[in-house]
This record gives structure tokens, C-alpha cells and sequence, in this order.
């Protein structure tokens, strides 16, 4: 047993045969007033509870959307989820007074340290109720995992990739939560910063509404582009059609991402690729993914989809029985786009290509009864892409934060 002292609290360590616990004590004359263990996950009951947890935090959370549990038990099943072979984790569940009260998993990706040459670990996951103490002992928890592993800062809320979630929500509580993303509580970020943890990147969301008419300038251009030649405007009717093309556009944002210095980004590898295609392909409207070939070959993309939102959160993130014909009936009734990817090729950037595929996008919303499109997360430093969206009449309407500390 390691034992070492900081001022009013007692940390100790122990092992027992389900895995690695850590308690943590408060101590005020002499009185214990509080008890945080900290237990490694072991087993399927374990991950059960982890995965589940958040549902019963956030259960009178209006705007709270579950995930779809189906793929929480592949994400987090180190048989399914290629993730698992390149990063070191932990998943960890908090008790208090033997009641499970809070959870968090710790990341390192290898493979991402590697390209980088850094010593960064993650965290992600966090959830608790409205209690520092747990939350403390949690992160604490990961930080010292992280320590022993040779890692000398943190970042979080993070994923495996930036196809997870990421960030907490700091800006925009008022409005309903999008699909995938962090859906906090608006005092976490405070408690985050209490303990030491500070910005290190901003994430904005811009709510755009669909015009009834595409804008002149957007038609100028258009027309433009179109009387040059050279580049033809690739859309799809049905799924079957859009299948083929899931890979190429994969590939080429694994090209674009990591050339620009996407924050965090790791390439995917094929399995990586055919797990992303599989998880969101049921959900994807083809009419709403657009892509511009030059002499065949793709060189830009855009991924829209019908806010599923609604829809998994009458499911209860639950697909069976009913589940997937409440969040198909959803997908059909919604009023905002959701865009979630998109990329050109550098050496065809600044070519008025991602006019092509908005204008047709934005055809598309209308005849499809849109009322507002949802950006997605867009690094604030990304200002080129911020402008085209405020020329759009885009406006912020959520920001996300990614947290670092030193350890």
C-alpha cells in the first residue's frame, strides 16, 4: 500500500480482485465527511453501469439526448472498436456511500502522440452529479494514470478521434442538443476550471437559416465556376447509390484533416473507415451529401444529415423494439440540417468549390422542407470557413471547450 499526505485530504491506494480502487477521504476533525472510491471497470456488469450512468444524471434534463446504445457497447468494446489497439485506457466508475455516482475514462493515443511527438493524454466521458468532490476524485484519477504512463499533460473532454464527442458546452444551453455531442450541465465547466484546467481550444456552432432564395453572390459565383468547366457536382437519389463513394470520401477527409492540422485529428485506417461508414450510413439522407469530381476523381465533399436528435431521445437511445421506426419517423419530420464533414483538396481550395456544393445543398434543405441548418463544431481558428458561414448569415449559437491542464 502507497500512502502520501496533501493538506485536508488523505489519498491511499489498494488493490482488491475486481481491479484498482482509490478512496478518497476528506477529513475535518478527525470525522470522515465524505468518501469517494474510485473503481477501474471490470467485466460486462461494470461497463453495463458505465454505459448507462449518464441517463439517470441527466433524467429531468430537458435537453439532454442519450447516445444509441447499441453503438456505446461497440465503442466501448475493446473486441469492436479498432480504437482500443493504438491508445491505452481506463474506465472508471465512482461510488459514494456504495451508490455509483460518477464515471470517466482516460485516454493516451499512441498512435497520435506518435504524428505529433507529444506526451498528451485525455479524458472523456465525465459525467456525475453536481458534486465536486466526486468529479476531483475522478480526475484525479486519470491524471495519476496518465502520470505513470509518461504523459505530461491532459486535454479533455476528448474521444478516441474527433468523430467522438468533444468539448463541454459553455455557450448555448437553452438550445436542444445535436447528435453526436456532449450535452453537459452548465456548471461542469466551472467545476473543471476550479480544478485547474484551462482553455485550450474553442469550438462554435453557427445556426443558419435556409433561405427561401439562394443569395445573388452565391448564384454569380455558381454560374462562374460552371461556365470555366472542369468540375461537375456529385449527388445521389438513393442509397445504393451512395455506397461506392462511402471510401473516397473517407479517404479524402483523412487527407484534408491531417494537412490542415485538424485539432486532434488521427488518421483512420480501412476497419476505422468501415466502422464510421456502418454506424451512420442507416441514418443518412443521400439527398444531403454532396461531392465535386474533376475528371472523376473526388476533390471535394460535404455530409449533411436530418437532425436524428428528436428522434433518439423518444427512442431513449434504445433501437429495439420500436426504437429505430421513432427515430426514422424523426429523421422524416425534422426541420434542421445537420452538417457533419466536409473537405476539399489543397491544391483545388480557393476555386469556389464549396460554393457549388452549398448552393446545392441549400437547393436541397428547401425542397425538403428545412428550416435551419446546424454547422457542427468549427475550430474558432478556422476563420475561412467561419466566413463563408457568416456570409451565409450564419450566427453562434453554441461553443464547445476543450480543456488542458500540465500534469
Amino acid at each position: 500500500m502507497g500512502l502520501f499526505c496533501q493538506p485536508k485530504y488523505l489519498y491511499y491506494f489498494s488493490f482488491q480482485n475486481h481491479g484498482l480502487l482509490y478512496n478518497r477521504k476528506k477529513i475535518r476533525g478527525g470525522r470522515n465527511s465524505m468518501e469517494v472510491k474510485i473503481r477501474e471497470v471490470a467485466g460486462r456488469g461494470d461497463l453495463r453501469k458505465f454505459i448507462y450512468l449518464p441517463e439517470k444524471i441527466h433524467a429531468e434534463h430537458e435537453n439532454w439526448v442519450p447516445p444509441i446504445y447499441m453503438d456505446e457497447w461497440s465503442y466501448f468494446s475493446t473486441k469492436k472498436n479498432r480504437a482500443f489497439s493504438y491508445c491505452d485506457t481506463v474506465l472508471c466508475l465512482a461510488y459514494k456511500d456504495q451508490k455509483l455516482v460518477g464515471r470517466i475514462m482516460g485516454i493516451i493515443n499512441r498512435r497520435y502522440n506518435e504524428h505529433r511527438d507529444e506526451k498528451t493524454a485525455r479524458f472523456g466521458y465525465l459525467e456525475s452529479w453536481k458534486d465536486k468532490e466526486v468529479i476531483k476524485a475522478l480526475l484525479d484519477y486519470v491524471e495519476r494514470w496518465a502520470r505513470s504512463k509518461g504523459m505530461e499533460r491532459i486535454i479533455g473532454p476528448y474521444g478516441f478521434t474527433d468523430q467522438d464527442p468533444e468539448g463541454f458546452l459553455i455557450e448555448g444551453f437553452e438550445s436542444a442538443a445535436t447528435f453526436p455531442n456532449y450535452y453537459n450541465f452548465e456548471w461542469m465547466p466551472d467545476f473543471i476550471e476550479e480544478l485547474g484546467y484551462r482553455k485550450d481550444i474553442d469550438y462554435v456552432v453557427y445556426k443558419i437559416d435556409v433561405p427561401d432564395e439562394i443569395p445573388d453572390f452565391y448564384k454569380r459565383i455558381y454560374q462562374r465556376i460552371k461556365r470555366k468547366g472542369g468540375f461537375e457536382i456529385l449527388e445521389f437519389r438513393k442509397r445504393k447509390e451512395l455506397k461506392p463513394w462511402i471510401k473516397p470520401v473517407l479517404s479524402l477527409m483523412n487527407e484534408c484533416y491531417s494537412k490542415t492540422n485538424i485539432y486532434g485529428y488521427t488518421p483512420l485506417d480501412e476497419d476505422e473507415m468501415e466502422s464510421l461508414a456502418k454506424k451512420y450510413l442507416p441514418l443518412l439522407n443521400p439527398k444531403f451529401i454532396k461531392g465535386v469530381l474533376h475528371k472523376g476523381e473526388l476533390v471535394a465533399f460535404v455530409v449533411g444529415m436530418p437532425s436524428p436528435a428528436q428522434g433518439i431521445k423518444k427512442a431513449k437511445g434504445r433501437l429495439f423494439p420500436l426504437g429505430i421506426f421513432k427515430i426514422l419517423r424523426e429523421i422524416k419530420k425534422t426541420k434542421q440540417l445537420d452538417l457533419l464533414l466536409g473537405g476539399i483538396k489543397e491544391e483545388y481550395r480557393g476555386r469556389g468549390l464549396d460554393v457549388m456544393m452549398g448552393v446545392n445543398m441549400l437547393t436541397s434543405a428547401k425542397e425538403a422542407g428545412m428550416e435551419i441548418m446546424d454547422t457542427h463544431h468549427e475550430m474558432e481558428s478556422n476563420v475561412k470557413v467561419r466566413a463563408e458561414m457568416e456570409k451565409m448569415g450564419g450566427e453562434i449559437y453554441k461553443r464547445f471547450r476543450i480543456y488542458q491542464k500540465n500534469l
